[in-house]
């Protein structure tokens, strides 16, 4: 599965410590249709706010009461610790207050960082070394923008071609996606809200989360392919970041072992091409290659890390929720938000780890 990603901004690189050089490849993408159209479809690819004290969220879960009050203090349930995991860019996947595997992984990422007792739950000791800085709540005030952005996404690849950007359909998908959470969990700390009536100037109530800055490149990056994460780290081997990621649905569609990065590419087009998928009735019907344009529910959504092994890259998804659920034809997916972080600390050159 081949094609090519289109960019307006240049590469990022850095130098290796040793890199390898990066094998002059194709830069290809085989990720499942992120949202469902009428055959789901593998895809191609070618070339912060005045924090505000609210009443815990939904995380029933967690019966113990919240208590609001002086910051900094230690996490009080698994909501707050998803989100203070989610500031130092230890990401349990979209928000939603409920404990997991996603968030288990992440909880066994930040112990082991923290040499604490690696066990995967928010145990005492792991609430103690937890702590919220800041109120975990955030007021969004809905922009005429925010409403100007919005557009239907086509049900059909030749309609997406034709569409003028792959953007947001909801304010509710919009907002979800820069809180890092799950709709459910919006939903719920905005009970008033009539989403399919949300006017400029309404105000929203989300998780106030926001990632460390980078100020330096990591050396490399791991991919675990049975924990499904993906983690980045300096040359001293210290956790930069741990997000959950989806691996290939076939075995052998897995690779193994060192690979690099070989290109990156910031919000790129994407290429469907119909002969690589001859199953598609649409595309058997079309007969020529689409571009489609860059926005948040392109297939591979806002950024792409291409790897010198043809077939295979790094990218974000239209559909967060399912990162790590379910699976890819060879691509590692993360949420968006995560991508965007990630492209920010690899470099052309920069090994990639993927291990069993």
């Amino acid at each position: 599965m081949v094609g090519w990603v289109w960019w307006e901004s240049g590469k990022t690189q850095a130098p290796a410590p040793k890199p390898k050089a990066a094998a002059e490849v194709p830069v290809v993408e085989p990720p499942i249709q992120p949202k469902p159209v009428p055959e789901a479809l593998p895809t191609n690819l070618p070339p912060p706010v005045v924090p505000v004290p609210l009443p815990r969220p939904i995380t029933r879960t967690n019966p113990e009461p919240v208590q609001l009050g002086e910051f900094p203090r230690p996490v009080q349930n698994v909501f707050e610790a998803q989100l203070a995991l989610a500031r130092q860019a230890i990401s349990s996947g979209s928000i939603d207050g409920r404990i997991g595997p996603q968030t288990r992984a992440a909880l066994r990422a930040f112990q082991q960082k923290e040499r604490l007792a690696v066990t995967g739950e928010l145990d005492a000791a792991t609430k103690e070394q937890l702590i919220l800085t800041v109120p975990p709540y955030s007021t969004y005030t809905v922009t005429t923008n925010d409403l100007a952005r919005l557009q239907p996404l086509s049900s059909t690849w030749l309609g997406k071609s034709q569409q003028t950007a792959l953007d947001y359909e909801t304010i509710l998908e919009l907002v979800a996606e820069k809180g890092h959470a799950h709709p459910n969990l919006i939903r719920g700390l905005n009970p008033a809200v009539d989403w399919a009536n949300v006017a400029a100037g309404a105000t929203l109530q989300l998780p106030d989360v926001a990632y460390i800055e980078v100020d330096a490149k990591a050396a490399f990056v791991t991919i675990n392919l049975a924990g499904r994460s993906l983690e980045a780290f300096n040359a001293k081997t210290n956790l930069l970041a741990h997000f959950p990621c989806s691996i290939a649905q076939r075995v052998e569609k897995r690779p193994a072992g060192e690979l690099h990065v070989a290109v990156i590419a910031p919000n790129p087009n994407y290429t469907f091409d119909p002969d690589v998928f001859p199953e598609s009735a649409e595309a058997r019907q079309l007969r020529m290659k689409l571009v489609l344009p860059p926005g948040p529910n392109n297939p591979v959504g806002v950024a792409w890390i291409g790897l010198d092994k043809p077939g295979y890259g790094i990218h974000g998804t239209p559909s967060p929720e399912q990162v790590g659920r379910t699976e890819s034809h060879g691509c590692f997916r993360l949420a968006n938000w995560n991508a965007e972080h990630l492209i920010k600390l690899v470099w052309v050159g920069m090994p990639v780890y993927v291990e069993p």
